[in-house]
């Protein structure tokens, strides 16, 4: 696993950060990992997903339809 150097980090931050941890009940550590992991998501896994969904979807022989009339008129009202 990667390791991360954060150099000249602002002290008020960190503190920031203890505190928001201490709140999730976290570590320091858990805290910032949290942080960057939803900072940078994996697309390809969900556009996998959303792909394996709408194929669940199409095989279960429902009939979806366009919602975007509804909206357009529901805008114009």
């Amino acid at each position: 696993m990667a390791q991360v150097l954060v150099r000249q980090l602002d002290e008020q931050v960190v503190e920031r950060l203890k505190k928001r941890a201490k709140e999730h009940g976290r570590s320091l550590q858990a805290e910032v990992k949290t942080i960057l992991e939803e900072a940078a998501p994996d697309y390809e896994a969900a556009w996998k997903r959303i792909e394996r969904f709408r194929k669940r979807l199409k095989r279960s022989g429902r009939k979806f339809g366009d919602s975007a009339g509804l909206i357009r008129k529901d805008r114009d009202r």
